[in-house]
């Protein structure tokens, strides 16, 4: 599994990269990365049509293991998937911003 760290995670949100949030509805809320798209872990096999296989899939949770095995998951249906080691947790940790 391919994984990036927080400051390279920062550095593909800033290019326009894609992100995926699978954290439940209401632990997004709670505050995301700025443009990640909330498809939780249970709802994520049904929903890959609405991801590009053309375009690689960040893929964030909380710590970085629900997200590493979505990122498993995508990458064994054909996806260019990468894993953010450390989630949303490590991401504020580092000071960086989140939304609501």
């Amino acid at each position: 599994m391919r994984e990036i760290d927080i400051d390279q995670a920062a550095t593909e949100l800033e290019k326009g990269a894609t992100f995926i949030d699978v954290r439940e509805p209401a632990e997004y809320a709670e505050g995301h990365l700025p443009g990640a798209v909330n498809i939780p872990m249970g709802q994520l096999p049904g929903r890959t049509d609405e991801l590009d296989k053309d375009e690689t899939v960040h893929v964030v949770c909380a710590s970085g293991n629900r997200s590493g095995a979505m990122t498993d998951f995508l990458t064994g249906s054909g996806f260019d998937a990468v894993n953010v080691a450390g989630g949303t947790s490590a991401w504020i940790r580092a000071g960086r911003p989140t939304e609501k």
